[in-house]
């Protein structure tokens, strides 16, 4: 990353919808419903609500080795059903805490117009990092386990409604700098006939000494919102990669280089049209 040294990107009014800090760590097989339900009860006054969902499938970040073809079946021997993934959720929906027994996940999201995106650095990241420590605690007082954390994620949703710089799918050359209108003769310039794109991307994230410890996978996909099937663009950016370091610093050093590429990023792939419209600060 060429530009590191300057100041990270800052926006006024960013697009982003969602954010969510995660850390996977070694199965704790006796974190089970039950235990769930009494740490449910430790963070039940900030988040009343639950949810069941599937669990989260592991994921970690190789190099080196051929990647797994999306398609290609594989068979696991499982000795009972898939424990579930537990939601717990503040009053208005708009963050909570995702456990199971690999993964804990800290997220916020925007929900209506006057909910706005409140900082990686002022609340975020001392939110997830002092719910992740409780979390720890909780394991170690009910004897279930160590917390071995192998992989960190820090995801960005943006949502990019028309509107504002651009107005049809076709127009993703005024929103993206990675799809400039270039087309070697004129079959196909026309924006008309551009109906949708979708792109995916992949960068390595190397450590201080320049090996790759992670990445910053990037997808742009058309889609609508449903208030008013008004077009837009979903931008996903999440920056996985392994702990740099032991322990709950460790994770927390992971956090702050990915959320440092996921900003990056997302300033590096968009137009200085766009930065404008959200009042970009440096």
């Amino acid at each position: 990353m060429n530009d590191n040294k300057m100041p990270l990107p800052d926006f006024n009014n960013p697009p982003v919808t969602e954010v969510a800090l995660s850390v996977q760590f070694e199965p704790v097989s006796g974190l089970r419903t039950p235990q769930l339900g009494l740490l449910w009860q430790e963070f039940r006054e900030r988040f009343p609500k639950t949810e069941e969902h599937p669990p989260l499938e592991s994921v970690i970040e190789q190099f080196g080795i051929r990647p797994t073809r999306k398609g290609e079946v594989r068979f696991e021997m499982l000795e009972g059903p898939p424990m579930l993934r537990y939601w717990f959720l503040n009053q208005k929906g708009t963050e909570l805490i995702q456990v199971q027994q690999d993964r804990f996940v800290r997220n916020w999201r925007k929900v209506g117009d006057e909910n706005t995106y409140p900082r990686y650095e002022k609340h975020l990241r001392p939110m997830f990092e002092s719910d992740l420590k409780h979390f720890q605690a909780f394991l170690e007082h009910e004897q279930l386990g160590e917390l071995k954390p192998n992989q960190c994620e820090v995801t960005y949703v943006n949502h990019i409604p028309a509107g504002e710089g651009w107005e049809k799918h076709g127009d993703i050359g005024e929103v993206l700098t990675v799809f400039q209108r270039s087309f070697s003769d004129s079959f196909l310039e026309n924006p008309e006939y551009v109906e949708d794109v979708s792109m995916r991307l992949r960068f390595l994230i190397p450590d201080q000494a320049g090996k790759p410890i992670g990445r910053l996978h990037i997808t742009i996909d058309p889609g609508y919102r449903r208030s008013d099937n008004q077009p837009l663009f979903i931008i996903n950016l999440t920056a996985r990669g392994a702990p740099c370091g032991e322990g709950i610093d460790g994770v927390m050093s992971f956090l702050d280089l990915g959320r440092e590429w996921v900003v990056r990023g997302f300033a590096s792939i968009t137009t200085p049209k766009m930065h404008q419209i959200w009042r970009r600060k440096k």
